[in-house]
């Protein structure tokens, strides 16, 4: 008879796992901390709660490729390409927090993100950027009449 002991193979999989896990319960306790119920049909906490389920799910995933010996060699990361993402999700976040709106922030993301796939225009990539988030800031805005993080540019419509 075999003995299987359990050895983690994949370490960069077990953190993105133990990240995820604890992703995971802090959406569930903002979730379960919302105060606005509905009367019925769905609450607003459903969706997060959906996410919290979601990512618990992809934390599971990783936990079992963890443990999963493969034959295939682990590439390095991309360092650069990383730090470029790390920009562009710091530049939303922060054009959000600073009040400078979802259009500024979801242009540089875009810009960012593209550069960060190898793109060299970010001229244009921030062109590209500015027409994508002023059309889904309309949608959101007009159309669905919800409200978007709004700046000095989402004030003039």
């Amino acid at each position: 008879m075999t003995e299987r002991s359990l050895k983690l193979a994949n370490r960069p999989a077990a953190a993105v796992a133990m990240v995820l896990f604890t992703v995971a319960a802090v959406t569930y306790w903002d979730a379960s901390e919302m105060t606005a119920r509905a009367t019925y049909g769905m609450g607003a906490n459903a969706a997060s709660y959906f996410i919290c389920l979601l990512l618990a799910v992809l934390g599971v995933g990783h936990l079992f490729t963890a443990f999963q010996t493969s034959a295939v060699d682990a590439e390095d990361a991309d360092w650069k390409a990383i730090g470029w993402i790390a920009i562009a999700l710091s530049g939303l976040i922060g054009s959000i927090f600073l009040g400078a709106g979802f259009i500024l922030g979801s242009t540089l993301l875009f810009a960012f993100t593209a550069r960060a796939f190898g793109r060299k225009a970010l001229l244009v990539d921030l062109a590209i950027g500015a027409v994508m988030g002023l059309v889904i800031f309309l949608l959101f805005n007009k159309l669905l009449s919800l409200a978007l993080p709004q700046g000095p540019f989402e004030r003039l419509f």
